[in-house]
């Protein structure tokens, strides 16, 4: 598949997401490029991203780092929401769309290496490999992506620009994660050995399909065994070690301008999360932007057209305003 196609299959898997147009529209397929590169080589794993950008345009150029969710157990870096990225390529943004490896096979600490790793990466080499700005980098996820793109406020240096995280969450520890969840326990019991079966095999650097993987999150979820698994620590007895992964307990107010969006509905990543992370950064005196997706649940929704236009036009709003080259400027 040539990389025109790969585009082309791209925009249409990312339909899923239920992202509507933004406002003004945006360049089409043919006028946009995508590269795949190595960012990180961990044995036999190599670790992928995928940068988009316009065919044309000048450099340096600002860079959203896209961080794919999946529960930090599944998902990869394709397919990206292309009716998100397409309005940013189009206002000469290069996006870059990261793999990082897998729980449980991969545990916690690694996999914010990798994030880290791919911070470092964009910053020093994406200049001469895609006309990276590396003083104009914000960061976009959802679901465990949104978590990612929060650690990332105090994991990296220099820190992002700007964040958003689409249902992700601040805080790993709490009850929503340690103990059995009324939702998933609501559904068919997945045994320990059908759990176990679907992961071990080698080190998973992305997984677009993870359809054997959701059976392990499923699980974890059903005996509230999610915190242990992927972070490789025993929440009972070692509470501290999770400190330094939880983004609601790092909020300072040198935490980049970051923009969340929840449904309030959410029965995977409970509302609460982000409710809980508006404050933190409402205490520490962040600027932040915070979108309620009325009776909305996880994703989002064909069915909510306007709604997620608005979050859409916003998120390109936010995203310009805090990576646009009038505030580096404005910085020196």
């Amino acid at each position: 598949m040539n990389r025109r196609d790969a585009l082309k299959v791209l925009t249409a898997g990312a339909a899923a997401c239920g992202l509507p147009r933004a406002a003004g529209g945006a360049e089409s397929v043919a006028e946009e490029t995508m590269e795949t590169y190595t960012y990180k080589t961990v044995g036999e794993c190599r670790i992928k991203a995928d940068v988009y950008r316009a065919a044309s345009g000048g450099s340096p150029r600002p860079v959203v780092m896209a961080i794919h969710g999946g529960a930090l157990i599944m998902g990869g870096r394709y397919p990206i929401q292309m009716d998100l990225f397409e309005p940013l390529l189009a206002r000469g943004f290069v996006v870059v769309s990261i793999d990082y490896r897998l729980a449980p096979e991969t545990k916690l600490p690694e996999i914010i290496k990798d994030v880290q790793d791919a911070w470092g990466w964009v910053r020093e080499k994406g200049p001469a490999l895609f006309g990276a700005d590396p003083e104009r980098i914000g960061v976009q996820g959802g679901s465990a992506g949104g978590y990612l793109t929060l650690m990332t406020g105090f994991c990296v240096n220099p820190r992002p620009k700007a964040l958003v995280s689409y249902y992700g969450y601040g805080d790993i520890i709490g009850d929503w994660y340690g103990k059995p969840d009324p939702f998933y326990c609501s559904q068919p019991a997945v045994s320990k050995e059908a759990a176990y079966s679907a992961v071990g095999e080698g080190v998973p650097c992305g997984n677009p399909q993870g359809n054997r993987r959701h059976d392990f999150y499923l699980y974890c979820r059903q005996h509230g065994l999610w915190p242990n698994e992927v972070s490789g620590f025993d929440l009972s007895t070692q509470a501290d070690q999770f400190k330094p992964y939880c983004p609601i307990q790092n909020v300072t107010r040198d935490y980049p301008p970051t923009l969340l969006a929840h449904g309030d509905k959410d029965t995977d990543v409970p509302y609460e999360q982000s409710v809980l992370m508006n404050a933190a950064l409402d205490g520490a005196g962040v600027k932040h932007e915070f979108i309620t997706l009325h009776d909305a649940g996880h994703g989002f929704s064909h069915a909510r057209k306007e709604e997620n236009r608005d979050v859409l036009d916003r998120t390109i709003a936010f995203l310009t305003e805090h990576l646009s080259a009038n505030r580096k400027s404005a910085r020196r």
